[in-house]
């Protein structure tokens, strides 16, 4: 243990030292465009797998950060091998969510790889995990433990439910927090079965709450001098999205219903069929239900006492929606979508994946990317959702093959020698991708 109390200490105070320089140095203004992200110089140690951990660390690594990626031996992050479809054995799954990463291979259950866990830990200035509450207490890397020798660690757990209470001990899927939550219960038809986004929407929002309160409590280390521990759930953030649903109930003990493509206050909000395919329609105020009504050349519905006001058109929805559908499917969507250009109101059509991908403000917007892995796949995958106008927001190295990077972080934060990473290979201890 001596050499790991050594090289913590060492660390802890070179973290302690460079933080409040390099986050004073990112919220300068820049007469000019960085390079590099604005996260960059920060470390993050990922323990997590599956989804929301991995789109926490995913986003900080689009910002700069360096993400270390603890990987089990032998499978890697559980969603490799979530497929069909697969690039040259590695799931789309998997290749969606882990770019901006390096891979290290390490046994956590033998006490060396839990050993050489801590030590990276130590050089970092954020650790992530998703295990089930307690479960790192045996490897000697829970929060409690690590903040006794790494006060300045940044620690963030993801869980299904929370660190304690009834459900403290269960594990956490999307469909199964977003189904306790609520969400289900408000998603799919009208008069049908409740229904899952398609989408993991839980996880996706968890993962930014993640990583945005990784990034408030880096700035609060600058203040403070101290790390903290950040707790984030999938159930708490499903509830948190429920929003205006959740405060019609608490505040005026309505139960939300599935609606479909529908809203409960608006009308018309929703999707309509047309001769051949589906387009969205927003209408939100009395002005843009009157453009409607022209546009589709039906005036006299705008006069109509019925529809003169939202909260009328809301209480005669029926009678309206089954005007204004079967107007709809007399036309193309593409007719539609031509007559709709200029109007003040939002619209679009419903599309496929593929439409969606090929739509022209998708490519104009550059969104999707593509990179080579250390196999040489080329690999297309949508980059990051925001821009910056002083720095980069970026896909900076592809998502990687199992263990391709456990020799490089070894040798440049442990100081390990090809001997000792060979040694441990053979160990089965740590796996590595380069042998040379």
């Amino acid at each position: 243990m001596a050499w790991l109390l050594t090289s913590v200490r060492g660390a802890v105070g070179y973290r302690l030292r460079t933080l409040g320089s390099l986050m004073a140095r990112h919220s300068q203004q820049s007469a000019f465009v960085h390079n590099d992200g604005p996260l960059k110089g920060i470390k993050v140690l990922d323990l997590t797998r599956i989804l929301a951990g991995p789109y926490t660390s995913m986003i900080l690594g689009d910002l700069g950060a360096e993400i270390i990626k603890i990987e089990r031996p032998g499978h890697g992050d559980d969603t490799r091998a979530w497929g069909p479809p697969f690039v040259n054995n590695e799931s789309t799954y998997f290749l969606s969510i882990n770019r901006n990463k390096k891979s290290v291979v390490v046994d956590l259950k033998r006490p060396e790889g839990a050993e050489i866990v801590k030590k990276l830990a130590a050089s970092c200035d954020v650790l992530i995990e998703n295990y089930l509450p307690g479960n790192l207490n045996q490897y000697g890397l829970n929060y409690e433990n690590l903040r006794q020798t790494i006060p300045g660690i940044i620690y963030c757990s993801i869980t299904g439910y929370g660190p304690d209470g009834p459900y403290g001990d269960r594990p956490g899927y999307d469909v199964i927090a977003s189904g306790i939550g609520g969400l289900m219960h408000i998603t799919g038809p009208k008069d049908g079965d409740p229904c899952k986004v398609g989408i993991p929407a839980t996880d996706i929002a968890t993962g930014l709450y993640a990583s945005t309160s990784i990034i408030a409590a880096l700035f609060e280390k600058q203040k403070s001098g101290i790390g903290q521990k950040i707790d984030c759930n999938l159930l708490n953030t499903q509830m948190a999205m429920l929003s205006y649903v959740a405060a019609a109930y608490l505040n005026a003990g309505v139960d939300w219903q599935r609606w479909g493509t529908a809203h409960g206050s608006i009308v018309p909000y929703q999707s309509f069929k047309t001769k051949d395919s589906y387009v969205v329609i927003g209408a939100g105020n009395n002005s843009h239900f009157q453009q409607l009504c022209k546009i589709m050349q039906l005036d006299n519905l705008a006069d109509d006492p019925r529809f003169k006001t939202n909260d009328l058109r809301v209480k005669y929805r029926i009678e309206l929606l089954e005007i204004l559908s079967e107007r709809f499917q007399q036309t193309t969507t593409k007719e539609w979508l031509e007559l709709l250009k200029g109007c003040g109101f939002p619209y679009g059509p419903i599309n496929t994946i593929g439409q969606a991908l090929n739509d022209p403000q998708v490519k104009h917007n550059g969104l999707i990317q593509s990179v080579k892995n250390a196999n040489s796949d080329t690999i297309d995958i949508i980059g990051p959702a925001v821009t910056f106008s002083e720095s980069r927001n970026e896909i900076r190295s592809p998502p990687p093959i199992l263990g391709q990077h456990t020799k490089e972080v070894l040798k440049a934060e442990l100081g390990l020698d090809d001997h000792s990473i060979d040694s441990l290979h053979k160990e089965n201890i740590v796996y590595s991708a380069e042998r040379n």
